[in-house]
């Protein structure tokens, strides 16, 4: 099993992660995820935090000469903005000063809800932890994973399909897609589309509003057989489902056709299923299932959709209530975003990354890396024959 354990604070001092189960010999170097790091700090719309922080990992464990070494990996992103903090932040017993104690709670965050359910009196114990801030490390974990797959043929890619209700003309191919997403600075695989979304993301910050939207993963060249029907939290397609619904502000989630589906008759929907005696191979013609049949891997891209909701803080404040005084206000602004679509489809891809490389190494076993590639190797030699 691959595992993972992150911590720390929007403004504390690093954001740390620990994780277990990588096998040994897997090279690895920060190089291969602050790439990661840097495409998620980028998009149109993003907030003068991006201009503060510039997110670098650090191995502090786990990883020695370039290579993992099967021991858990340590993980560390320091947050340059934690000078103008560690008073407020401090570790160390002492009173917090008055004038920086959050009563205030946000439309939308879990600011409310998370003092109610642990008792704070300063919410900013809440967001802090709340805070997208904590993708970053999740990314960084999510990088690891990818330099796994990598070994095995497969890729995790995203772009941006839909900004404010703008979407973009579908790519059917994924990778030409992301390559054409990396060069929009909304990360749109279509041109023209990205245009009017920085239009519409313009149009919401001179309201003092913000936007959400929708953005695509797909896994190319995942192997038949990962995932599981025959327990319920086994089935990839659920676990894929949630890697996606943990990621703030996220609101729904869809794998192949999805939501329309329902719309259409049987006849329409499923994929019928082909032998190809050339390439000895089952084959199918149509993807609508989105690379997973019962809950299982069936050879073909894995296609998941997420839906964003508009990022809580606005300029424009909605109506909220202080939790000390019980009296009405004007949420408070933090440092805000007014669109983050296009980063957090490189979320999207650091978790989906980790749940594709988790069901890679239950199904393949192995302590390094060498020895899942000879158990691949032998499985997909099976495959071929059966």
């Amino acid at each position: 099993m691959l595992r993972y354990l992150n911590g720390g604070e929007s403004h504390g001092k690093y954001l740390v992660a620990v994780l277990e189960g990588v096998p040994a010999g897997l090279p690895l170097t920060p190089d291969m995820i602050n790439q990661d790091l840097a495409r998620r700090q980028k998009g149109y719309g993003r907030g003068g935090r991006m201009r503060v922080e510039e997110d670098q990992v650090e191995f502090a464990c786990g990883v020695r000469k370039g290579l993992t070494i099967g021991n858990p990996i340590g993980l560390l992103i320091a947050n340059k903005d934690w000078e103008n903090w560690k008073d407020v932040m401090a570790v160390e017993p002492g009173p917090i000063p008055p004038e920086k104690v959050v009563t205030r709670p946000r439309p939308g965050h879990a600011d409310l809800v998370g003092a109610i359910k642990y008792g704070h009196r300063d919410i900013r114990n809440v967001l802090e932890k709340a805070s997208a801030r904590e993708t970053a490390i999740r990314v960084a974990v999510g990088g690891v994973a990818k330099a796994l797959l990598g070994h095995f043929g497969m890729r995790v890619v995203s772009y941006t399909v839909e900004i404010g209700g703008i979407a973009a003309k579908r790519c059917d191919d994924p990778i030409e897609a992301y390559e054409r997403a990396e060069a929009s600075e909304v990360r749109s695989p279509d041109p023209e589309a990205g245009a009017k979304m920085v239009e519409q993301i313009r149009t919401a910050k001179h309201r003092g509003d913000t936007l959400g939207g929708v953005f695509e993963v797909v896994v190319t060249n995942p192997p038949i057989g990962l995932g599981s029907y025959a327990q319920w939290d086994r089935r990839l397609s659920a676990r894929l489902a949630m890697a996606a619904m943990s990621i703030q502000a996220m609101k729904g989630v869809e794998i192949g056709m999805g939501f329309e589906a329902a719309r259409r008759f049987g006849s329409e929907v499923h994929d019928e299923i082909y032998y190809d005696h050339t390439g000895r191979e089952f084959v199918r013609k149509t993807n609508n299932a989105g690379g997973l049949e019962g809950g299982i891997t069936n050879g073909q891209p894995i296609v998941l959709r997420v839906a964003m909701k508009p990022i809580s803080t606005l300029y424009s404040p909605k109506k909220s209530v202080d939790i000390e005084t019980k009296e009405p206000f004007d949420a408070a602004v933090e440092r805000s975003d007014i669109c983050t679509v296009p980063a957090a489809g490189v979320v999207g891809e650091a978790v989906v990354a980790f749940e594709m490389a988790n069901a890679l190494i239950e199904k393949f076993g192995g302590d390094s890396l060498e020895e899942m590639k000879r158990n691949f190797d032998a499985y997909q030699a099976y495959v071929k024959a059966f």
